[in-house]
């Protein structure tokens, strides 16, 4: 395939396919926005609820797929100038989901790359939210509250009490952002939905540890079953990679946050840095920028893939020499080599990652 067509046919923007989603039996806790809401220009077959969709993947598990062509893992190692600096790495770290919370999920927690408990085709992964809708009193748990001790969460865990009583719950609303480091616990609240970029080294699969899933019990399926089983917990892993030291009081959470409010876009066009190493939300490791609004705008080049996801509305990308017209639902992969990109928006919304 690749004598066939030539790596030249990859250096230009990057359309993925809407459906890669994950099974209800890994997500019992999704909900419907994603497929009939944010997929809903795709055309997709009727289904179920979506918890998560894998917008721009190369891990094994879930790979993402171009919409005319093979894996975007497959491209990528096929001709490492797509990748620019991460070249060395032979494909990219960046890995970046849709999610959507109908009930809450998991108590978690993500280990460091270093952790010496990593098996070899493990990683590490800190990651990012940004809001893009919220039922009125939805939020997030982030971290402990500060006095919380380790033997208080294994009481907690062990007794089958609340553990999410003893973590900080943060309201969200639409255009907030958070970073999510490892070592800091962690639950996406119910009725949140959200676009989740994360870092994992290329070929290996991100490592969560469970601490605690609300006493619930499902059947093999993913549904709820008061006779099923629960999911796997990992007592012992989430406690050990707990950063006890950070407790989550308000100055911490404010660290961790930027609020910038709902996209316009009935608006002229956009671009706003909401994340980066100079940003309003700092960061070493995403630079996160959103485009809203109507009109025209340049996406100056990267040294690093990018992906881009369209919330709402059209985006029509010009390289100079293709055209690629993106509506509500989609993703692309913008490589590295690319120059300068010429950007027709209409009434959109769209969130640009990379990492920093």
């Amino acid at each position: 395939m690749w004598d066939k067509v030539g790596p030249r046919n990859w250096r230009r923007p990057l359309l993925l396919r809407p459906d890669n989603f994950t099974p209800t039996s890994r997500t019992p806790w999704g909900g419907r926005r994603i497929r009939e809401r944010l997929k809903a220009d795709a055309q997709l077959q009727p289904g179920g609820p979506v918890g998560e969709a894998w917008e721009l993947s190369v891990e094994p598990d879930f790979p993402s797929r171009l919409a005319d062509g093979p894996t975007l893992d497959e491209v990528l190692r096929a001709d490492p100038v797509l990748l620019g600096a991460e070249a060395p790495s032979g494909s990219t770290s960046l890995l970046v989901k849709l999610v959507d919370a109908a009930d809450d999920l998991s108590v978690q927690i993500h280990p460091h790359d270093d952790d010496p408990q990593l098996g070899a085709d493990e990683s590490g992964k800190p990651e990012a939210w940004y809001i893009i809708d919220a039922e009125p009193g939805a939020g997030l748990y982030l971290g402990f509250r500060a006095g919380v001790t380790r033997q208080d969460v294994e009481t907690a865990i062990d007794a089958q009490k609340d553990v999410s009583a003893l973590m900080s719950f943060v309201p969200v609303s639409p255009g907030d952002l958070f970073m999510i480091g490892p070592g800091t616990p962690h639950a996406i609240g119910k009725g949140v939905l959200l676009l989740e970029p994360q870092r994992v080294s290329p070929g290996k699969r991100g490592v969560t540890y469970r601490y605690w899933d609300w006493n619930r019990k499902y059947d093999d399926a993913g549904r709820l079953d008061p006779s099923g089983q629960p999911r796997p917990l990992h007592r012992e892993r989430a406690l050990a990679v707990t950063r006890w030291e950070g407790a989550a009081d308000a100055v911490h959470i404010d660290r961790l946050s930027h609020h910038a409010g709902p996209a316009r876009i009935d608006g002229p066009a956009t671009l706003e840095v909401l994340m980066s190493r100079e940003g309003p939300l700092q960061s070493e490791v995403f630079t996160v920028r959103r485009v809203a609004g109507s009109g025209k705008l340049q996406l100056d080049a990267a040294d690093r893939l990018r992906s881009l996801t369209v919330l709402d509305g059209r985006v029509t990308l010009h390289d100079g020499e293709t055209i690629l017209a993106m509506s509500r639902g989609q993703t692309s992969a913008l490589p590295a080599c690319l120059g300068p990109l010429q950007v027709d928006l209409d009434s959109a919304h769209a969130v640009l990652c990379s990492l920093t």
